[in-house]
C-alpha cells in the first residue's frame, strides 16, 4: 500500500511541473502605466475600445457598432500571458461578450495588427496600463538586474 501511495505522490508532483509552452514564469519588465495609457491612445486602441481611465466617446464615433469593453472580471482574461497575449495576437481569443460578426472580417481580428510598430517598450507600457483592469491571477514578477559586461584581460606575457 506503501508503494502505491508513494506512485501516486510521484505523479502528482510530475504533474505539477509546468509544460514546455506554459506561460508560467513569463513576465516583462515593470512598466510605466501612464506611457502606457498614451500609447493606447497612439495606436488609436480608442477607436474599438472602451477601458476605464479613459474618457468614453459618443457612441457613434467608434469604428464598430459597440465599442469592445477591455477589463473587469468577465472579460475572459485570467492569467498575465493571456493579457500580453491578446495585444500582440489578438484572435487567439476572441471577445466572448461580442457577435463573433462584430470583431471579426474575413482576415480574422478586426483588430488591426501592430506588431510591426509597437514597440518592445509600448507593448510593456500597455500592459502594465491594461493589467490593473482585469481580475488576473497573481504571478511573481521577474527581477531584472543589469549585469556588467566581463572582458578578459588579454595575456601580455603570452605574447612577450
Amino acid at each position: 500500500m506503501r508503494i502505491v501511495s508513494l506512485a501516486m505522490l510521484l505523479l502528482v508532483i510530475m504533474g505539477c511541473q509546468p509544460a514546455a509552452n506554459s506561460a508560467k514564469g513569463f513576465s516583462l519588465p515593470e512598466g510605466d502605466a501612464s506611457a502606457g495609457k498614451a500609447a493606447f491612445m497612439q495606436y488609436g486602441c480608442v477607436d474599438c475600445h472602451v477601458v476605464e481611465g479613459i474618457t468614453s466617446k459618443p457612441a457613434d464615433s467608434y469604428a464598430l457598432l459597440r465599442p469592445v469593453r477591455l477589463g473587469g472580471p468577465d472579460a475572459g482574461i485570467r492569467t498575465y500571458g493571456q493579457l500580453v497575449t491578446s495585444v500582440i495576437n489578438p484572435s487567439h481569443k476572441l471577445a466572448p461578450r461580442y457577435p463573433v460578426s462584430m470583431i471579426t472580417d474575413s482576415e480574422g481580428s478586426k483588430m488591426p495588427n501592430i506588431n510591426d510598430s509597437l514597440t518592445v517598450t509600448d507593448l510593456i507600457n500597455l500592459v502594465a496600463f491594461l493589467q490593473p483592469k482585469y481580475d488576473v491571477e497573481p504571478y511573481p514578477k521577474s527581477k531584472y538586474r543589469t549585469y556588467e559586461l566581463r572582458v578578459p584581460e588579454k595575456d601580455t606575457a603570452q605574447k612577450n
